[in-house]
């Protein structure tokens, strides 16, 4: 008997380390396992360390990830094993927007999922964007940062209405105000140089 729950011990204990290190890990996508993350972490933190990352667990939101431990000065760096990603312009607007109204809906709304639609996705990120002469065109490009953004784990299409997209609290975590405040200084710079260059090419 013993040996049994020994080896269903390592089996819960694989299962979720694996799973932590292909992406991060949802209470309400299965139970189970979190409830297995939540009394393995001890074990986890220790075993992910020696490979240079920490477990971060966000038990009231209900997600947990792993994330390069940082080094100091009595620690050498190791090669990194989760790779930062370089967001382009439009997708780092398209999760400012969103992060911007879950804070909005947590404020005025008894919800706690935050869902949207496409089109309203859409119609946040035209303001933005120049529309051009391709209105199909644009609509699609939207239609690619919002995939992009799920594939980073911030959202996620409902099964049932795949036209609905819920904004996941994860996204809480990994933006922060002083990532915001960032942004909206970057955004300004970008909106100038846009309004400078199309007064520079009217005619007189």
């Amino acid at each position: 008997m013993a040996e049994t729950e020994t080896t269903n011990a390592n089996n819960s204990f694989s299962v979720v380390l694996i799973t932590l290190l292909k992406g991060v890990v949802y209470a309400d996508e299965n139970a189970r396992l979190w409830q297995n993350l939540l009394s393995l972490q001890a074990r986890i933190r220790d075993y992910v360390k020696e490979i240079g990352l920490e477990l971060i667990v966000v038990e009231d939101e209900g997600f947990a990830w792993l994330q390069t431990l940082a080094s100091n000065e009595n620690t050498p760096e190791l090669p990194r094993l989760v790779m930062k990603r370089q967001l382009s312009y439009p997708v780092s607007l398209l999760i400012a927007l969103l992060r911007r109204k879950l804070v909005e809906h947590d404020a005025t709304s008894g919800e706690v999922r935050l869902i949207l639609s496409r089109d309203e996705i859409v119609e946040m990120m035209r303001t933005f964007l120049s529309t051009g002469s391709n209105e199909a065109r644009l609509v699609d490009q939207i239609d690619t940062y919002i995939n992009k953004v799920i594939e980073l784990g911030f959202v996620r299409r409902l099964r049932t209405e795949n036209n609905k997209i819920e904004v996941r609290r994860l996204l809480k975590a990994f933006v922060d105000t002083q990532w915001l405040n960032d942004f909206d200084t970057r955004l300004q710079a970008y909106q100038s140089s846009e309004l400078t260059g199309a007064t520079s090419g009217k005619e007189d």
